[in-house]
């Protein structure tokens, strides 16, 4: 037992480094994003192939907003909703977002959020997950004619 000590503790140390620190997240939130599928629970996953709106993100330090956008097809955003002010605070070693528009408040936690995935984890326990918003391209291929 004495020779496994040193190797529990080599473990414990590695495994305690990896933790990253939740703030960390916030450089990867702004941007457009768009969601890939939503999880109402394990047995209940709604995939999306194409959405007609994206969310862009903007953080300036803790303070940022969301905007519902309808991308045209040149590729340029038309912005479709309100604008809603988010708080971010790191909480009980989370990123959480806190949402405020003249109608309502609420709460969202940072599951992970990477530069091309993100998923958010709601109020009433749905996980929204997201993949970085990338414009189609329907301009003439010149090598096609």
């Amino acid at each position: 037992m004495k020779q496994l000590w040193p190797f529990l503790m080599l473990g414990f140390v590695i495994l305690s480094c990896e933790k990253k620190d939740p703030k960390e997240q916030l450089k990867y939130l702004s941007g457009y994003w768009e969601i890939d599928k939503v999880e109402f629970s394990e047995d209940s996953i709604k995939e999306y192939s194409i959405s007609p709106y994206v969310d862009y993100l903007e953080f300036k330090d803790e303070k940022g907003f969301r905007r519902k956008v309808k991308p045209n097809f040149d590729g340029t955003p038309f912005v479709a909703g309100t604008t809603e002010e988010i708080q971010a605070i790191v909480e009980n070693d989370s990123l959480r977002l806190y949402h405020k528009t003249p109608y309502a408040t609420w709460k969202e936690t940072i599951i992970s959020a990477e530069e091309n995935k993100m998923r958010i984890l709601d109020p009433e326990g749905v996980i929204y997950h997201y993949n970085r918003y990338e414009p189609i391209n329907v301009t003439k291929n010149e090598e096609a004619e």
